[in-house]
């Protein structure tokens, strides 16, 4: 093996069976225990048939991770790409393959991962450090760094569970990409910060590889895929079916998201929140209302969502938004009820559906994703990334007869004026 691999990935597979006995969700402390008595080894899985039940998040990864190397992961919802971080962080177990890891690991998974939600920053900064290996000398002497990259030292005394979540990813990246691992995975987890944080973690990030550690990355924001990572892994339905240039992995990604269509609401696992409240179903209408997957720029349009609460609960104080990004993911704006002022304080019904209208779409001519997020009183319901999808064709958006550049991503109404200056 080259003494400048930091990560060795062969035949790696994990294997679910669908409606037979689950693997138990493992907490921060279980994947520890776990760490320490079943090291990375080749795994056989034996017993009786149920290749019809058979489920394979991944199946025969196979990669080096050089040190200093910044690998981008990217692919659709439910391609593997978390299953992969949680093999390597040690949070889940493969079914078969072996992972060779050279050096310490820090992991930034999703939101929860890591941190014991009874303490406070300060004793979350320790203890993630001391499952670091790190001594107390050393996590102090990274102490005041940690907290100044993470903006929070008003707050670095109070319980995480009291944090909103952009509050908890600030504390939680602060804390991997400081310590002295020679690891750091990253997932989408970053998509809930904000974008001046966003852009500060991405600096951070590239500093992080420059001191020689290796960086694995997972992101649908090709945009900082791209300036990031210098190769990039494309992974589909579990299997690595492109591992090149980075330029090259996110074209023939873009090339085939154009024809993807998004799995049903109600079907995606890949979301994050307390549950009470749950998105079932969303699309696109056009003035008519009638539902449609494309609509001309300048038009009216409608996104609708349907929403169900779990039996039992009630849900006030309602805050419903959705989040346009490109086909890159590049983030265009994001809508809110409680922007405008249209406020859902009262207890909403147990089935309902949510509109946003949008009188004159300023969109260009393009394919573009939506998020779609629910809180209540701050608390994150449900959170669902790319769960819905629309085109925007060329229309006549200054109503003019002429058709905008569609080189230009948005188009804002104006007006002009031309003035005769007075002589003294």
């Amino acid at each position: 093996m080259s003494d400048d691999i930091a990560i060795h990935v062969l035949g790696l597979g994990k294997k679910y069976t669908i409606g037979g006995p689950q693997e138990k969700y493992l907490t921060f402390r279980d994947a520890i225990t776990n760490s320490v008595r079943a090291p990375f080894r080749k795994l056989t899985q034996r017993g009786g048939d149920q290749s019809t039940n058979e489920f394979w998040a991944l199946k025969d990864i196979s990669f080096d991770a050089h040190k200093g190397e910044v690998i981008g992961i990217i692919g659709r919802n439910g391609a593997g790409k978390s299953t992969l971080l949680k093999i390597l962080s040690r949070i889940t177990t493969p079914t078969e393959g072996e992972v060779d890891i050279y050096g310490r690991v820090g992991s930034l998974l999703e939101v929860g991962t890591g941190f014991h939600w009874e303490l406070t920053g300060r004793e979350n900064i320790f203890l993630s450090g001391s499952i670091l290996g790190m001594r107390k000398r050393e996590i102090e002497q990274k102490f005041d760094d940690i907290i100044k990259f993470s903006e929070i030292e008003k707050f670095i005394d109070t319980p995480v569970k009291r944090y909103s979540s952009g509050m908890y990813v600030r504390l939680a990246f602060a804390v991997a990409a400081h310590m002295d691992t020679e690891i750091l995975l990253v997932d989408e987890v970053l998509a809930v910060g904000d974008s001046v944080f966003q852009k500060k973690c991405m600096g951070k990030m590239g500093d992080v590889a420059k001191e020689g550690r290796t960086v694995l990355f997972v992101s649908h924001n090709m945009a900082a895929v791209e300036n990031l990572c210098s190769r990039c892994i494309l992974l589909d339905e579990g299997i690595a079916i492109l591992n090149d240039h980075t330029s090259i992995v996110i074209n023939k990604y873009l090339l085939d998201r154009k024809e993807s269509i998004p799995t049903p609401l109600k079907d995606r696992k890949d979301r994050h929140g307390d549950g009470r409240l749950r998105f079932t179903e969303t699309w696109v209408e056009n003035s008519d209302g009638h539902r449609v997957t494309s609509i001309q720029t300048g038009s009216r349009m409608k996104i609708v969502v349907l929403y169900e609460v779990k039996m039992g609960e009630e849900i006030s104080n309602l805050t419903v938004g959705f989040a346009i990004n490109t086909i890159q993911n590049i983030a265009i704006t994001d809508l809110s009820n409680s922007t405008t002022g249209d406020y859902f304080v009262e207890k909403v019904p147990e089935n309902g559906r949510i509109e946003c209208v949008i009188p004159k779409l300023p969109l260009n001519v393009g394919i573009y994703f939506y998020n779609v997020i629910a809180r209540s009183g701050g608390a994150i319901e449900d959170w669902v990334q790319q769960a819905g999808k629309f085109d925007v064709d060329s229309g006549d958006f200054y109503s003019t007869g002429k058709i905008p550049d569609s080189a230009r991503l948005i188009l804002i109404d104006h007006t002009w004026s031309i003035t005769k200056l007075g002589v003294e």
